[in-house]
């Protein structure tokens, strides 16, 4: 039986617009070589050193004006930066207002302390706090790990306390699902086009 469910964040909870980042980056910033850094589902180079927890946002910011035209801002940067964010997916917040109480609930992201604030303050606009609504979040960043490291999601089943069967992942990234599943996770991989309530609601039924 299922007991707690663990969120990835983008591309789940929050959507993302690569495209519109990307595109921000070039024309506002003249970051011309965003491409090598920035991925939908894994960072690179410094980007990645930011979610791993290896940098802080200050040297994200420095290191991003280096690859940006003269006169470019820290402003502009973080604009840029949280034009990958396009909101939040609402038929993944009616599932999570309707699992409340039902199951304990986790976000499990490889991610920054830009974004994450972000975040946060789109789901209180939602009347969804955060510290409330799950019973713990699991940052990248925070704990120097990234996904799909099986240290991470050991991790993960030590401090949910449940058999890591009795745990359901939903992430939209083929080897994140995989890495969980090698570990008897039960996971749901998310794809374009699938009903996330109607899917989770079959796992849970069905386990």
């Amino acid at each position: 039986m299922i007991k707690a469910i663990v969120f990835d964040m983008g591309g789940i909870i929050v959507r993302l617009d690569l495209g519109r980042c990307i595109a921000s980056f070039k024309e506002l910033a003249g970051f011309e070589d965003i491409e090598e850094y920035l991925d939908r589902f894994h960072q690179k180079g410094f980007i990645s050193d930011l979610e791993e927890g290896k940098t802080q946002p200050e040297d994200f910011y420095r290191e991003c004006l280096k690859h940006s035209r003269p006169g470019t801002t820290v402003e502009t940067v973080h604009h840029c930066f949280c034009s990958l964010l396009d909101g939040l997916e609402e038929d993944s917040l009616d599932l999570i207002r309707s699992l409340r109480g039902r199951y304990d609930l986790y976000v499990l992201s490889n991610n920054n302390p830009i974004s994450r604030g972000y975040f946060r303050d789109m789901m209180k606009l939602e009347g969804l706090d955060t510290d409330k609504v799950f019973k713990k979040e699991f940052y990248s960043y925070e704990l120097k790990m990234l996904k799909p490291s099986r240290e991470i999601f050991e991790h993960v089943i030590r401090e949910v306390g449940v058999d890591p069967a009795e745990i359901l992942f939903i992430d939209d990234a083929r080897d994140n699902i995989e890495a969980a599943a090698a570990l008897d996770i039960k996971t749901l991989w998310l794809r374009p086009g699938m009903d996330i309530a109607a899917e989770t609601e079959k796992m849970l039924i069905t386990n």
